[in-house]
């Protein structure tokens, strides 16, 4: 944690203090704008007159310090007073009252609270107040572990209402020995800011979670035909079918277990469709790369709901999947290689077919390419000879042969097969029920999925969401909830910062250590812009005498001149 308001300088009858205002002013700039204080206080009402410390002013330091802090609930007391007073949204009274008891007991509030009013509140305030649209949504999900075994965590019910259950389930974050809970996240393409969250139990399919979140998005948006864009788990028939009859839109990719797949593959081995280029970019990463070149097309057939099929091709896709391909089939060939090796000692324990069997069908299966090689096993006789009797062999020495028979295995490459999946590399389909979007509306609509990929990089890493130092499942889904209010925040100094830059011609700010250029801020970068920032004060018998105000750079002040945070929120307030 960064150093507190320095201790008081002694020089004679004078003290001389150091006062940390770091970013705090744009994130209290941002919260006042939405009003995000005064929503929590509505969702949230202190009514036990005991209470020392407000549950709103709980709540709002906790969430202050996960946008800038990201210390742990038993350490906001520190955290606050590492800040000038009020920084934190609380006086150096409240400050006083500050712990991790009253802090938990704000969070019991907020699981009992209504908190899908409160989002609402919030989400409607933010389209409000920053001009966002809600024409298009993506919605997606990512798993949160929790290190611990949360035995009664089994969705019990707590204070009337049930708690998420904490258990084993598919981890995104490849941590199946970890428990987990589902973290369900819409955002709008205006920005990628948030807009909806929910929190699941561990175990929950994400093939289940779609009706009831674009039931929660159409209450939120206030209409139906905004379009959901979400993976292959909302390709279901329910689904589908409740979005479409409620008067929504959606685009959602085609898993490839749909007979509609397997069906243009077979037809694009005689005929090539009319592919539309829609973008032609220079390589994302390397600047002397191939281009990323992207197609589409309208599939002649619909899908069996008679729904419009798009399907698209992508250059660097195409370069990938053969590349993966080549390595797979060099590493089973090489593992082909070490099994027959193994087969050929004479030590070895491989006697039996069926066991022989298995370990070919495991090492196809692990390295997916059970259609590309054609592996057989057969018996090989192995003869030496040896004498009939003893001593020394001579001209009518009789020998007899001993042959001792062994598996071995040989395999082959089917070319056809090959030649087969190469021909649709880089390509997979997209299905619409909006008979009225054109195949490069569908594929722009569907590449804007990965905005909601980095919201989930950024919970994870600058939030650091995880380790969870909670132990109560209620108090960690109100948590999770607060995480969802500084992604909220996080998105629009983001999303107000690249507007200003676009809108004003800039293309590029020196925000990344050592001045180096940054062509799509971020939050964190602007964050750590403003790490230092502070006041100096010089105090005689606890008498302000005089003030020295914090000194900005002049890439700080443009900062705040384009995210419309005006300069007096880095003043000095008596």
């Amino acid at each position: 944690m960064s150093s507190a308001n320095s201790p008081p300088v002694h020089a004679g009858p004078f003290d001389f203090q150091a006062q940390r205002l770091g970013p705090l002013p744009i994130v209290n700039h941002f919260l006042g704008r939405l009003g995000l204080d005064a929503i929590l206080e509505r969702a949230v009402p202190t009514d036990d007159p005991r209470c020392e410390l407000p549950y709103a002013k709980g709540l709002g330091v906790l969430l202050r310090s996960i946008i800038v802090e990201r210390e742990p609930i038993y350490r906001q007391q520190e955290t606050v007073q590492a800040f000038t007073a009020g920084a934190f949204g609380v006086d150096a009274e409240l400050a006083g009252h500050l712990s991790d008891d009253g802090i938990g007991r704000a969070l019991d509030r907020l699981f009992d609270a209504d908190r899908t009013a409160l989002l609402t509140s919030a989400v409607l305030a933010t389209t409000r107040k920053f001009d966002l649209e809600l024409s298009r949504l993506h919605n997606d999900s990512t798993s949160i572990q929790l290190s611990g075994q949360y035995r009664e965590a089994r969705g019990r019910s707590m204070r009337g209402k049930r708690a998420a259950w904490i258990t084993y389930g598919l981890s995104k974050d490849h941590r199946p020995d970890l428990k987990q809970l589902l973290f369900i996240l819409t955002t709008s393409a205006d920005g990628g800011v948030p807009v909806q969250f929910r929190c699941a139990d561990g175990s929950v399919s994400d093939a289940v979670t779609h009706v009831e979140t674009w039931d929660a998005l159409r209450k939120v948006a206030g209409r139906a035909d905004f379009l959901y864009v979400a993976d292959s788990k909302l390709c279901t028939r329910e689904n589908m079918d409740h979005i479409d009859q409620k008067g929504g839109r959606f685009v959602t990719v085609l898993p490839r277990t749909r007979l509609e797949d397997a069906d243009f593959r077979k037809r694009l081995q005689g005929e090539e469709p009319a592919w539309e280029l829609i973008w032609n970019r220079p390589h994302p990463r390397r600047k002397s790369g191939p281009r990323d070149r992207w197609w589409a097309v309208r599939d002649s057939l619909p899908s069996r709901e008679a729904w419009p099929v798009v399907w698209v091709r992508s250059s660097l896709l195409a370069l990938r999947q053969e590349r993966t391909r080549r390595e797979q089939l060099l590493e089973a060939e090489q593992a082909l290689k070490d099994l027959k090796v193994k087969l050929a000692s004479p030590k070895s324990r491989l006697r039996e077919g069926i066991k022989i069997e298995e370990r070919i069908a495991a090492i196809l299966k692990h390295f997916s390419v059970g259609s590309y090689l054609k592996v057989r096993k057969a018996i090989r006789e192995d003869h030496r000879f040896r004498q009939s009797r003893r001593g020394r062999p001579g001209p009518g020495t009789a020998y007899r042969r001993i042959t001792r028979r062994r598996w071995d295995i040989e395999w082959e490459t089917d070319e056809a097969a090959l030649a087969y999946d190469r021909k649709s590399d880089g390509m997979y389909p997209l299905l619409t029920n909006d008979r009225t979007l054109t195949p490069a509306q569908v594929l722009e609509a569907h590449k804007g999925q990965p905005s909601i990929e980095k919201r989930f990089h950024q919970c994870k890493t600058v939030h650091e969401i995880a380790p969870v130092l909670l132990k109560n499942e209620g108090r960690i889904e109100a948590l999770f909830f607060l995480y969802f209010l500084a992604l909220l925040v996080q998105a629009l100094i983001e999303r107000e910062l690249r507007r200003a830059m676009t809108r004003e011609g800039i293309a590029e700010l020196a925000l990344y250590p050592e001045e180096r250029i940054c062509r799509r801020p971020t939050t964190e970068q602007v964050l750590r812009l403003f790490s230092l920032a502070e006041h100096n004060v010089l105090l005689r018998e606890g008498r302000v005498v005089q003030v020295f105000e914090a000194k900005l750079t002049a890439l700080q002040l443009e900062t705040l001149r384009l995210l419309g945070v005006p300069l007096s929120a880095y003043r000095y307030a008596s």
